[in-house]
């Protein structure tokens, strides 16, 4: 499709004698380099205006042909288009060949930039697809794009994409297999699968009684009606040694920037006096030991 911005370069053929738009010399005129302006249209000798936005090559030859028959009748056009710079995305990121690309057709959409730029790259951890235009930004991650064909978006000339790995993670804390920071694997992550990627709880350490969320909210997503969380810091707490804290560990979804802590079984504590306990008549045996010596 023609779009503003765009360039066509147009032969008129006439063999006509004292033809308007030909010599005697040459029977075809050259028009190089014409640009399609913002109303859709371009300006063609002894016819003025001809409107060729959004038109295919092949229609806008036909047009500028018919509009020269009234003065030409024995008129030929050729038509070459060559799209202007307004006529193409950016692709920006994580894909085997970012750069900027010529839109096709008005139904070039954001999965058809992706593929043409080689595909998203399989290192990237849970990749996510930004979408700027005039100074907004839409964001979704590349799995629900690919589910949902309502959610790819039609491109306009001057969209940037961007294609970039998820950064979002928590932190794991405590009695664990893994205390560490920990990036989310994929968009909704439950307090029940972060256990496992901390690598469980510990034997004989951890309290499944006392599985705790820390989380943070923002000062502006605050309430008192009771819509949203009253407290800026909240702390969730599970008991998974009951199937209602199991199962609400399986639905309570983690958010980035949460801590998750695998609290200390009070045994361990016991276990850590009575050691140190043993220790210390230990030493004392030992002393009396040598001091009979």
């Amino acid at each position: 499709m023609i779009s503003t911005g765009d360039q066509v370069d147009i032969v008129i053929w006439d063999s006509q004698e004292n033809s308007l738009l030909t010599s005697e010399a040459e029977k075809s005129t050259l028009m190089s380099g014409v640009e399609v302006g913002p109303d859709g249209a371009i300006f063609v000798p002894y016819v003025n205006k001809v409107y060729i936005r959004g038109l295919t090559p092949a229609a806008a030859r036909t047009r500028v042909q018919e509009q020269l028959i009234q003065i030409a009748p024995s008129a030929q056009v050729q038509l070459k288009l060559t799209q202007g710079r307004t006529n193409s995305v950016e692709l920006v990121g994580g894909v085997a060949a970012p750069g900027a690309y010529q839109m096709p057709s008005r139904n070039y959409k954001v999965l058809s930039l992706i593929a043409d730029g080689g595909g998203i790259q399989p290192s990237l951890r849970n990749p996510r697809v930004r979408l700027i235009r005039g100074g907004a930004t839409y964001e979704i991650s590349a799995s629900q794009l690919l589910e949902s064909g309502a959610r790819n978006t039609l491109l306009r000339p001057g969209d940037t994409v961007i294609v970039e790995q998820d950064d979002h993670s928590f932190t794991a804390l405590g009695a664990s297999g893994k205390e560490d920071l920990i990036y989310f694997p994929k968009d909704d992550l439950a307090a029940m699968e972060a256990i496992s990627l901390m690598g469980g709880l510990t034997d004989f350490r951890a309290d499944p009684k006392g599985v705790l969320v820390l989380r943070e909210y923002r000062v502006k997503h605050l309430r008192s009606d009771g819509s949203a969380p009253r407290m800026q810091q909240v702390v969730f707490s599970f008991d998974l040694t009951s199937a209602d804290g199991l199962f609400a560990a399986k639905k309570f979804l983690i958010n980035p920037g949460d801590t998750v802590l695998a609290t200390e079984s009070p045994i361990t504590s016991t276990q850590t006096v009575f050691g140190l306990v043993g220790t210390v008549f230990g030493l004392t045996r030992q002393a009396s030991t040598l001091s009979n010596l």
